[in-house]
């Protein structure tokens, strides 16, 4: 189909990204950008570029992914808890300056003729173009404006975090919680440059009030940064920081939105990236999913006959990735903001269970892709040395090793089926949808008292991670036997969470749908 205008709304990666591919594709069209901040201005510090979003945007524009790598930091990634650490030595991550990012894609629009109109807010209803994109972030005018229309909803996070950075580079990656009088605080960090990093704390809200941060938070004008709470943080990770101090850039403390829409478009109007759908940033950027729509957009149009049914394209054949991003990125932020309950696992063994923590990676893509510490951590769960950790087989292996509770011993991690049928194991269904939701909550405090508890539930997969989630929760408060089954088409799912701490035996139902 033919594209004579289009006009983008809001000049982050997403939309120059999208502006150039449709540029590129439709030369005689005449394309927009229009973005109320100024071309030099930006909030944030760095971006997360992973191996797989560089060959989706290799794929789609070789030439503005070199740009790009061209003034990239590559770097390794760690977990640090005490003066114990983990280092995942890869260097297939990749991160960049927001305002670096920013200026290559602009200079890529501008090369392929689009034009970049800054420092005027434009309105929806002002546009008059074949194809309108809002790219306009999570705080869409676009989408707050036609939130009938789009089916907006809006869930947010019950933990706190901030963005915040340093004038220096991390060796790596580091992910480090830092326990202080009034709680514990994590930081997700990572080098983008070679004198800047990225540090996101993150922590409840109990601690968060502890601290005294609900006052510097309303204190705080939406312009500055939250000073005082860069100063305690600063202290508190004194460690990590090598002593460097924390800058802010409009830094404080708020809540994580997930938004997610019913359709993404309407007429000739389509929504692009944090506009049309948010995933926590413990699972990657929001550029990332920007970039990748704007890819799926672009391709769409060019196969399609008209813009109605380009935009539909679009939305069917993208939307079943973003869902599953987003069911991952749930199970990522609910991990993160339950994490001080598993640092008394030895730090090998809490990056395995940070890598598998969502089902996105399984126990054998793990091992496959960093053997050494991965042993490291499985050796550490079966109270053996990494030596004796196979290079194979590792979900048999894990299901094979013995385990000792309170008294009794288990040959293996598979529970005996008579276990069930003693007047000491109780049954607890499963049947929620969040193991850290209200019910989950009631779930956990009414569960009955016995030596062993035996979850059952649903045998799809999301219902089988969450049943080891709960699993988990029940583990952490008393000495109850914990076993979880599940159907045996997911028997790495549940290898990976007897080797991350998250129940103790399991039961394979040979016979479960899936």
């Amino acid at each position: 189909m033919r594209l004579d205008s289009v006009a983008v709304l809001g000049g982050g990666p997403g939309g120059l990204y999208a502006a150039r591919l449709l540029k590129l594709r439709h030369p005689d069209a005449d394309v927009v950008v229009y973005e109320q901040g100024l071309p030099d201005k930006t909030f944030g510090f760095g971006v997360g570029l992973a191996s797989r979003t560089q060959r989706n945007l290799r794929d789609a524009d070789s030439a503005s992914l070199d740009a790009i790598i061209e003034v990239a930091y590559s770097h390794e990634m760690s977990m640090q808890v005490g003066d114990r650490i983990a280092r995942l030595a890869q260097r297939s991550l990749s991160a960049i300056a927001r305002t670096d990012l920013l200026s290559v894609l602009q200079a890529k629009a501008t090369e392929a003729g689009v034009r970049l109109n800054f420092g005027t807010r434009r309105d929806i209803a002002a546009l008059d173009a074949d194809l309108i994109v809002a790219a306009d972030g999570v705080n869409s005018a676009t989408r707050t404006d036609m939130a009938e229309q789009f089916g907006v909803t809006v869930d947010t996070g019950a933990g706190l975090y901030l963005w915040c950075g340093t004038e220096f580079a991390l060796p790596s990656a580091v992910f480090v919680p830092v326990t202080t009088e009034h709680g514990t605080f994590v930081a997700h960090a990572y080098p983008y440059a070679h004198d800047r990093s990225t540090f996101l704390i993150e922590t409840d809200e109990q601690t968060w009030r502890n601290a005294g941060f609900d006052r510097t938070t309303e204190s705080t004008p939406p312009n500055e940064s939250d000073k005082e709470s860069l100063g305690y943080l600063e202290q508190a990770f004194a460690g990590p920081l090598f002593d460097h101090a924390l800058i802010g850039n409009r830094t404080r403390w708020m809540r994580f939105r997930t938004v997610k829409c019913a359709t993404w478009h309407t007429n000739n109007i389509v929504l692009l990236g944090d506009a049309a759908h948010t995933a926590h940033y413990s699972i990657g950027s929001g550029t990332k999913l920007a970039m990748e729509d704007a890819i799926a957009l672009d391709a769409a149009i060019a196969g399609a006959p008209d813009l109605a049914s380009a935009l539909e394209t679009y939305e069917a054949q993208r939307r079943p990735a973003v869902d599953h991003l987003q069911q991952i990125a749930q199970r990522s932020e609910l991990w993160w903001e339950s994490f001080p309950q598993r640092m008394h696992l030895p730090v090998q063994q809490l990056m395995l269970a940070y890598m598998t923590r969502a089902g996105k990676v399984d126990i054998e893509q793990y091992v496959r892709s960093a053997p050494q510490l991965a042993k490291e951590g499985l050796a550490a769960y079966a109270g053996t040395d990494p030596g004796e950790v196979p290079e194979n087989g590792i979900s048999e292996w894990i299901l094979e090793q013995p385990l000792k509770h309170r008294s009794m011993l288990y040959l293996d991690r598979i529970a005996p089926d008579d276990l069930r049928c003693v007047a000491t194991t109780s049954t607890l269904e499963v049947g929620v949808s969040s193991a850290w939701s209200a019910d989950a909550d009631k779930l956990v405090a009414n569960a009955p008292t016995a030596e062993a508890l035996w979850l059952t539930g649903p045998s799809d997969r999301a219902a089988l991670l969450t049943r080891l989630d709960v699993a988990e929760r029940l583990s952490a408060v008393g000495d109850t036997l914990v076993v979880v089954e599940g159907p045996s088409a997911f028997r790495a799912d549940l290898a990976a969470g007897l080797a991350s701490g998250r129940t103790h035996l399991v039961s394979i139902d040979t016979g479960g749908a899936v």
